[in-house]
């Protein structure tokens, strides 16, 4: 064997290890990103779920379950596209196309959920940024088109408006029913100034006209509130009287 064959039969040697380390380092990215692919459409997915069973039933519509239904359906796909044997995953992928399938009529079960706190429109809230999220990621990854991901964003504030409307109505009319016209008077005030600051205030001009209602009503009750009771009689107004009657008397007797 001639120096030249056994200098050619290390180089050869060599380079299948880089080969066969290339190889195995590729083959080992690519068990990481399917790893990785997994976890991230299972919290996608967990996420969307959550969003569709939690969501408030009074702001919920048949188009909002209709597209979460959606989402949902393509996050599964994409996971059987990673686990071709899930008997699970099938079985859900045929029940989703059939609400799907179901268009406008879809069942919306969402159980009302009344916004009486602070704490509960900041829960609602962040559904929506979650929903908000989705939606991007979707129109990103091709799912859904431009048109449909402005238009839902779109919705989403809407959404958003209506939360407060809510809240704002709640707090105050909870405040009216424990006989605080100052707390309810602020609560409506706080839910005008809101309204008046949107960008398309036409789009709520019915539910300003009725908070507007709402704050006049406050307003007057606190005023009420704030009248003194000139017709009652009172050991005060009673003492003003006999002190100005003796006050009397007494200039009387010296003049």
């Amino acid at each position: 064997m001639t120096p030249l064959l056994i200098t050619l039969l290390i180089v050869a040697g060599i380079t299948l290890l880089i080969v066969i380390g290339y190889l195995n380092n590729v083959v080992e990215n690519g068990k990481l990103e399917r790893a990785r692919l997994k976890i991230e459409l299972a919290e996608r997915l967990r996420r969307c779920g959550e969003i569709n069973d939690t969501f408030p039933g009074q702001l919920m519509t048949p188009a909002l379950k209709l597209l979460l239904t959606r989402l949902e359906l393509n996050l599964n796909q994409r996971q059987l596209a990673l686990d071709k044997q899930s008997a699970d995953l099938k079985a859900h992928i045929i029940e989703l196309e059939g609400l799907i399938g179901q268009g406008e009529n879809i069942a919306v079960n969402n159980p009302p959920s009344p916004i009486q706190t602070e704490a509960k429109a900041k829960d609602v809230r962040f559904l929506l940024e979650a929903l908000h999220n989705q939606i991007t990621r979707a129109a990103q990854e091709g799912f859904l088109t431009a048109s449909e991901a402005k238009h839902w964003i779109r919705v989403i504030r809407q959404i958003l408006v209506l939360l407060h409307i809510e809240f704002f109505n709640n707090l105050g009319q909870l405040a009216l029913q424990q006989e605080q016209p100052g707390q309810a008077r602020l609560a409506f005030e706080r839910g005008v100034q809101y309204l008046r600051k949107q960008p398309e205030p036409a789009l709520y001009q019915e539910q300003l006209t009725y908070m507007e209602k709402l704050l006049a009503r406050a307003n007057a009750m606190v005023l009420d509130q704030m009248e003194p009771a000139t017709m009652d009689e009172n050991e005060l107004t009673q003492g003003l009287k006999t002190d100005t009657e003796e006050n009397w008397k007494k200039k009387a007797l010296y003049d």
